[in-house]
């Protein structure tokens, strides 16, 4: 046996379990030393001074009362008339020295506070109040048998004390990472449970507790006892008194949440980034395998990546400066490639690098053109999936971005038509295909000039905030998650690109971005009217009986049915499948068979063509 490393292993198991428990016993050596110090700054040679002369001025007094006392009960003796005058100055001497008696008594006790007992010497008192009748008691009944409990109860009592003291007062150890930046050494020494007891009634946070403080990839996090009346609401009030505490600097994010047990909160301290090793630049890689949802970025706390669906109608908020062009460019290519994407840019200088990829729309008279299309558009399908039967549209879905959402909104204020297709879109659009997206730098619905119309601010459920200029701002960018205070985002470059997800939590987010060049790489793809008239036109519809003449020539094998439905018009294999009445997984074999035959090609945007009209 390796004696060495038992013992190693024991002392670390100690050491553990002793640095678990020592913060529970912080409080109660913390109130004491502060109790012993304030007696012994009191314990000065003035009021020492002062209670030798109230005790000696309380002791002729009490002379006088006695002798007083012995007086009156001698004129009392003299005589039996109540009147006497030996008697009258009696009673009055005894009253006079009575008073002066409770007089000096009252000073003295006075003094006495102001001169008190060492802590040390009043626990002495306190204890001997039950270890010597513990002892005593102990002795008598040991007269048969011995019996210690009396006094063992008491022993027990000072050493809990002693344990306590030693417990409170026990310096942590704190494993300290050799990476960490001489900031987040500083603030782990604040957070350290000594220090923070110490000086936390002086930033009035007395009656909170900390734990020792982890690294995480995060940042620092930290667990808060909240003691008495404390609430982790409270606790995140007083957020400015912790920043004075620990002495973090104003652009530090401090987020104050609640643990997973009750009288805990969770202090985490944004010192690090999560995301930080890892690129932002956005690839069509990213673009998840499940097409329902597409990636908006990483969190920064836990460098999880994030996803949001792809299907629901969204709000990006952020002022200018904030990445925001940056950040809506990979939704907008995800939507590019895996359906069609109509821009309506306000500005139009998101309309310079995407009009090489799709169709944009920036002048007033663009702008109503493209309202009006996609309008026709989400009507039209509504006729077609009343046709099919079908209660949500299975085709491609066309994604419709708006950017920048107050000067678009400014162009059409006085076309109440156009106004009234464009809630609609907003509205209807979205279980008929086409989603709408909305982008501002001001997220007002009230005012001369909104950033989103107060009817169309509500249908916009996934909201995506940048930092935004005030509380009003962040109320309709993030709705009911508006505590999450986007509008406290510093403002600096290494900013650009983070804010917070509504229902996610208030954990920063990393968004991806995607530059020009990026942007013109994307394969192009212009939607138009009488494109998806044309594809909505070659669908083969779907038959319950098999055709007659196929059936007098023989029943056609699967690849037969996909090359035949390809060359009828579908597109993707979801057209496919909705054509053949295959299953998915068959309709995906037979693709890639007839594509490795030549009889089949995909284009770079994934559609599906023949192999005579590819080449």
């Amino acid at each position: 046996m390796d004696w060495k490393q038992a013992w190693s292993t024991t002392t670390n198991t100690t050491t553990t379990a002793l640095d678990s428990i020592s913060p529970v016993f912080v409080p109660f050596a913390a109130r004491w030393d502060l109790e012993a110090d304030r007696r012994n700054k009191l314990r000065t040679p003035e009021h020492l001074k002062t209670l030798m002369a109230a005790q000696k001025e309380h002791n002729a007094a009490r002379s006088t009362l006695s002798t007083a006392k012995s007086q009156k009960l001698t004129a009392r003796a003299a005589t039996h008339n109540w009147f006497a005058a030996p008697r009258r100055a009696a009673r009055v001497a005894a009253k006079a020295a009575t008073a002066h008696e409770r007089d000096t008594r009252a000073k003295l006790k006075e003094a006495r506070v102001n001169y008190p007992t060492t802590l040390k010497a009043r626990a002495i008192q306190s204890h001997s109040v039950h270890a010597v009748p513990g002892a005593i008691a102990s002795a008598l009944m040991s007269t048969q048998h011995l019996t210690l409990w009396p006094a063992t109860t008491s022993a027990l009592l000072i050493g809990a004390n002693v344990a306590g003291l030693a417990l409170g007062r026990r310096t942590l150890r704190v494993s300290v990472d050799e990476s960490l930046s001489l900031e987040e050494r500083q603030l782990m020494e604040r957070l350290d449970p000594a220090y923070w007891v110490e000086h936390a009634a002086d930033r009035g946070l007395s009656g909170t507790v900390t734990t020792p403080p982890a690294i995480e990839p995060g940042g620092i996090r930290c667990e808060v006892r909240l003691d008495g009346t404390w609430t982790v609401k409270t606790l995140a009030d007083k957020a400015d008194s912790v920043r004075a505490l620990l002495g973090a600097r104003t652009a530090l994010r401090i987020r104050i949440t609640s643990a997973s047990r009750g009288g805990w909160a969770v202090l985490s301290l944004a010192t690090r980034s999560a995301a930080a090793g890892v690129s932002s630049l956005w690839t069509p890689d990213r673009i998840p395998d499940d097409p329902m949802v597409m990636s908006l970025g990483l969190d920064t706390e836990t460098g999880d990546e994030v996803l949001v669906p792809f299907d629901e109608r969204l709000l990006v908020s952020g002022a200018s400066g904030t990445g925001k062009s940056w950040s809506f460019r990979p939704l907008m290519a995800t939507a590019h490639l895996r359906g069609d994407l109509l821009l309506i840019d306000g500005k139009g200088e998101e309309a310079n690098i995407w009009e090489s990829v799709c169709r944009v729309a920036v002048e007033v008279d663009e702008i109503a053109a493209a309202i009006d299309d996609a309008h026709a558009e989400m009507t039209r399908r509504k006729r077609d999936m009343k046709k099919r039967g079908i209660s949500v549209w299975d085709g491609r879905q066309l994604t419709v971005p708006i950017d920048e959402g107050q000067v678009v909104l400014a162009a059409i204020a006085r076309d109440r038509d156009r106004l009234q297709r464009l809630i609609e879109l907003s509205s209807l659009g979205r279980s008929r295909g086409v989603v709408l997206w909305w982008a501002t730098q001001y997220p007002l619905t009230d005012g001369s000039a909104p950033g989103v119309h107060k009817l169309i601010a509500p249908n916009l459920l996934t909201r995506f905030s940048l930092r935004v200029a005030g509380t009003t701002q962040a109320q309709v960018a993030l709705d009911d998650c508006a505590h999450y205070a986007p509008h406290q985002i510093p403002d600096g470059r290494e900013y650009r690109g983070h804010g917070y997800l509504k229902g996610y939590g208030p954990r920063m987010l990393r968004t991806w971005t995607l530059d020009d060049t990026g942007v013109r790489a994307l394969p192009k793809s212009v939607w138009s009217p009488e494109q998806a008239t044309s594809d909505s036109a070659s669908r083969t519809p779907l038959r319950l009986v098999k055709d007659t003449a196929a059936a007098s020539t023989g029943a056609a094998t699967n690849r037969d049915k996909v090359l035949s439905a390809v060359q009828a018009g579908a597109r993707t294999a979801k057209d496919v499948a909705d054509a053949t009445g295959l299953n998915k997984g068959t309709v995906s074999r037979e693709i890639k068979a007839l594509t490795a035959g030549g009889s089949l090609h995909r284009t770079a945007d994934g559609r599906i063509l023949p192999g005579q009209q590819a080449a």
